[in-house]
């Protein structure tokens, strides 16, 4: 086990559950929340920053980061690669920063196996025919890429025996309120709180 003082908060869910929009919110409103920036090798989409939204390398320097040992975790989805910097995470966990990745299924479960205290999070759609719904308004995808992702959906949803929390995203304010509770209670953990606790026993 990698031994940090920080909480790992991994998050999964079908493309189109509205994960960025929680996520994004959650980050947003908790201190000492960040996001994981990943590196991948797919062009960058209109409004994507690099350094934010993710570090943009083609296939050889993702290749050279892999022969390295460089990524804590690495995955190929829709053609193209997805990793999470080892070293990054590692230094902000070991400041007591929390880090939220925002993966998929395979890279998620391979983080559980390098980090089996990583907190796991699937959010479910409320019904496929919901998804189907949402993927096609977005107006984003073409019918190929739609039918793409509701596949993959299927296989993804297959794993959610391997995360410890579920949450359904029928009502956005009521999917988040549980999230935000996934993030307040781990914080008060006792391999977390465990020196406060025993600093204030000190005292006594």
């Amino acid at each position: 086990m990698i031994p940090h003082t920080g909480n790992v908060f991994v998050i999964s869910a079908p493309s189109g559950t509205g994960k960025s929009t929680l996520t994004s919110r959650l980050v947003k409103n908790m201190e000492g929340l960040i996001f994981s920036i990943s590196t991948t090798t797919r062009q960058a989409r209109e409004g994507e920053v690099e350094g934010k939204d993710y570090f943009f390398v083609d296939h050889d320097a993702f290749d050279r980061t892999v022969a390295e040992g460089g990524f804590l975790e690495w995955v190929e989805v829709y053609g193209n690669r997805y990793g999470t910097g080892r070293d990054w995470i590692l230094g902000m966990l070991a400041k007591g920063v929390d880090v939220l990745l925002d993966i998929e299924t395979q890279g998620a479960l391979n983080v559980q196996e390098r980090m089996p205290d990583a907190i796991m999070i699937f959010l479910l759609p409320p019904s496929a025919k919901e998804l189907e719904r949402r993927l096609r308004s977005r107006g984003k995808d073409s019918e190929e890429q739609i039918e793409l992702r509701l596949n993959y959906a299927r296989h993804e949803l297959e794993h959610f025996p391997q995360y410890d929390h579920l949450i359904v995203n029928d009502d956005l304010e009521e999917a988040y309120r549980q999230l935000e509770s996934v993030v307040l209670a781990a914080r008060s953990r006792r391999c977390r709180m465990e020196a406060t606790a025993r600093r204030l026993l000190s005292e006594f």
